[in-house]
């Protein structure tokens, strides 16, 4: 059986919704991030770094929440996550990549802004160069949607999982994406799908918690 360890407030909650996504038995191992179990020696054996996530499949050991879906994607083809042809597979790494090297790199800084900081505290300036750069990407990603429903055709596959996941911070913080309607109406279908709505309604309790003993919020 797949284990996924990390809290589901985490990077984490990219691969439980693939998880729930593929439709295969798996089994969580959540980490608590106020007592530092990820830093404990049992978990350090298996992620020397103390980062969340990790995913243990038989003797296969992966970290980094966007390898681990791709890996997952890949072994788990037949359940309509991977591409069946080459440039398909191709656009799942570009888009996949893409996430985590243009897309997070902006949108998570300005998350981090409004969700764990006091209003007071916020660097508004950085707020300002961080939306108008987000505006910038999103006037690229409603472009490569401008044919299709979604980013390697018309079929959900672990590319929109991935970017989608992303483009979940934006929301946290009130961004509107009506001037952007591709963007708007994928962003939409993807964060619907019955598999990331059975993650999200897990998730809420567990922020809730941290977010209070942290006082973020």
């Amino acid at each position: 059986m797949v284990k996924i360890y990390g809290n589901i407030v985490s990077r984490t909650s990219r691969n439980l919704w693939m998880l729930e996504e593929l439709d295969i038995e798996y089994e969580h191992i959540s980490l608590d991030w106020i007592n530092k179990e990820q830093l404990s020696p049992d978990y350090l054996k298996i992620n020397p770094a103390g980062k969340v996530p990790t995913l243990i499949d038989g003797d296969i050991i992966i970290s980094e929440s966007i390898a681990i879906n791709l890996y997952l994607a890949q072994k788990f083809s037949k359940n309509g996550l991977w591409p069946g042809n080459e440039e398909g597979q191709a656009q799942c790494l570009q888009w996949s990549f893409w996430a985590s090297s243009e897309l997070e790199p902006v949108i998570y800084p300005r998350y981090k802004e409004y969700y764990m900081k006091k209003e007071p505290d916020r660097n508004q300036s950085l707020i300002d160069e961080l939306t108008e750069k987000s505006g910038e990407i999103l006037n690229y990603l409603n472009t490569c949607l401008s044919n299709s429903d979604y980013l390697t055709g018309n079929t959900f596959s672990v590319a929109d999982l991935n970017v989608s996941v992303i483009m979940e911070y934006l929301d946290r913080t009130g961004f509107k994406l009506d001037p952007w309607n591709k963007v708007s109406t994928w962003y939409s279908s993807c964060y619907n799908r019955k598999a990331n709505l059975e993650i999200q309604k897990r998730r809420e309790p567990e922020a809730d918690r941290l977010f209070k003993a942290l006082k973020w919020k």
